[in-house]
């Protein structure tokens, strides 16, 4: 695949960086990268792997936007009130890059049906963008089972976090937080409260971790978790070993199959 006039000016800033280069770039637009969740974090994740050049994104939503969504959620717009959130991001994503092929998943995701949205295209990397437990235990499980790179956010009030699961090395989610907490233990965002620009902040460097392991570039938040404290502007990386007792992932796992927990929205570890 050669890059055309417009694509050498488009990415011209990626192709001047020795690190990326015209091989790097034609390796973006042939690249596969699946974001469940179009929110808070899977809004900017989106926007700026489209703007990279990311070839085929996926976007698995169920919801609708809605106007509390717009201080956060900037892939959509006033005018998209009441659209489905995939339907809402693709939009933006075409009229931002025609270069990327951008396939929707307008359901909840569960056990019977994540790994066929995984499979689908092949995704070469995952992003979890969901803002609630079940989904985050399910999306880790699953890409352990298939041996996909993941990358775990989650965000509340002023704080944030992300983590780098790859298949063979390190610690998947469920090592660091073993099982869901009990129901009601953790508030919701809708509880709670969330500073709209902690999505931006955490989720765009979901994005630049699913661009340097598709080129090959960099270390990876593979064996730490990143903390973001908005307040005190700190940033903390706290190393974090491979349990060997993990259920997953772990010498001997007990998790052998999907599980579908039912639990409350959005999460945290303090």
């Amino acid at each position: 695949m050669n890059l055309t006039n417009e694509q050498m000016q488009r990415y011209s800033r990626h192709i001047i960086l020795k690190e990326i280069g015209g091989k790097g770039q034609k390796k973006l637009l042939s690249s596969k990268v699946l974001i469940i969740g179009t929110g808070g974090l899977g809004a900017p994740a989106a926007m700026f792997l489209a703007a990279a050049g990311i070839g085929n994104i996926g976007l698995v939503d169920f919801d609708t936007v809605e106007l509390s969504n717009l201080q956060r959620q900037i892939i959509h717009f006033t005018r998209d009130v009441d659209k489905p959130k995939v339907q809402s991001g693709k939009e933006t994503i075409n009229e931002m890059n025609p270069d990327v092929d951008v396939t929707t998943y307008e359901e909840i995701i569960n056990s019977s049906n994540i790994t066929d949205i995984i499979k689908d295209k092949d995704y070469d990397f995952i992003i979890d963008a969901t803002d609630n437990f079940p989904a985050k235990f399910l999306i880790n499980d699953a890409c352990v089972f298939l041996q996909k790179p993941f990358s775990h956010a989650g965000i509340i009030r002023f704080k944030g976090q992300t983590m780098t699961y790859l298949p063979g090395h390190g610690p998947c989610y469920r090592c660091v937080f073993q099982t869901p907490p009990p129901p009601d233990a953790v508030p919701t965002c809708k509880q709670a409260g969330v500073l709209g620009v902690m999505g931006g902040v955490i989720g765009t460097i979901q994005a630049t971790e699913a661009i340097k392991y598709v080129l090959g570039i960099g270390k990876l938040l593979n064996g730490y978790l990143l903390t973001y404290d908005a307040l005190n502007m700190e940033f903390r990386k706290i190393k974090i070993p491979h349990n060997p007792k993990c259920g997953v992932c772990g010498d001997h796992p007990t998790i052998t199959k999907l599980i579908d927990y039912d639990q409350p929205q959005c999460e945290f570890k303090r």
